[in-house]
């Protein structure tokens, strides 16, 4: 999966892409056919990945834009429990039911998963290069949180 930028680099283009929802309507189809573990695998694969691969450049969106995959990934979960739209149970769903998090709760646990490889230079070396710690930004290096080991994004 790749990241599609507008020419005023917008996520714009990128979240329509991943808003596609072809797997979803192809899903829906066959839905009543297969067993809640065989929908659940199914959605992993065609609609979840799609919005975890390359989810930390939507740090810092709009929300309009997280919103948007909010409501696919709100009816991935109606698709998997069989719920209609207008139920009213689908947080417990989401939370409880199937451990899912929400879109912008997804990016930051992607930030807070990659931070610590980012540190020990175990990371792929476009994310290293884009973190700094704060204690090496000239300025900051009095401030109580540099010696915290915390980073500050330059992308």
């Amino acid at each position: 999966m790749l990241v599609t930028f507008s020419s005023d680099l917008s996520l714009g283009k990128h979240v329509s892409n991943l808003c596609a929802t072809y797997w979803l309507r192809q899903l829906r189809r066959v839905r009543r056919s297969l067993d809640v573990e065989s929908r659940m695998t199914l959605v992993h694969a065609f609609v979840t990945s799609r919005l975890d691969c390359c989810n930390m450049v939507l740090a810092g969106a709009p929300r309009s834009a997280t919103d948007r995959l909010q409501r696919v990934l709100n009816a991935a979960a109606r698709l998997v429990s069989g719920t209609r739209k207008y139920d009213r149970a689908l947080v417990k769903l989401f939370h409880a039911d199937l451990h899912w998090l929400d879109v912008a709760d997804r990016v930051r646990y992607t930030l807070a998963h990659h931070r610590p490889l980012c540190l020990h230079n175990k990371a792929q070396k476009y994310l290293t290069g884009c973190c700094v710690a704060v204690s090496d930004i000239t300025g900051r290096q009095r401030l109580c949180s540099a010696h915290r080991r915390q980073l500050d994004v330059k992308c």
